[in-house]
């Protein structure tokens, strides 16, 4: 397999993820690279400190510890196949 299909299989791979994703896990990657310059420790950071009634940076309109799992999915993704679907993803 050459350099140039590797990627666009992954490519396609990373699209077809992405097009499964809730309208939720879409919002929290829109967020992570909006507000959190990219960064899921920092959004996860902010949640936890909300969880636990410390001052934080950005209200979530939906729950905290779906929001969290979420998050841990999404990273696990990105981790496993060494992208960014922030790339890949827009608000409808």
């Amino acid at each position: 397999m050459t350099p140039t299909r590797g990627k666009d299989a992954r490519d396609q791979q990373v699209r077809r993820f992405v097009r499964q994703l809730s309208r939720e896990e879409r919002m929290l990657v829109v967020l992570k690279r909006n507000l959190y310059e990219g960064d899921w420790d920092g959004m996860v950071a902010d949640l936890k400190a909300r969880l636990e009634g410390k001052p934080y940076i950005f209200r979530l309109a939906s729950r905290i510890t779906d929001d969290l799992e979420r998050i841990e999915r999404l990273r696990n993704y990105e981790e496993k196949h060494k992208v960014n679907i922030s790339d890949y993803v827009e608000m409808e």
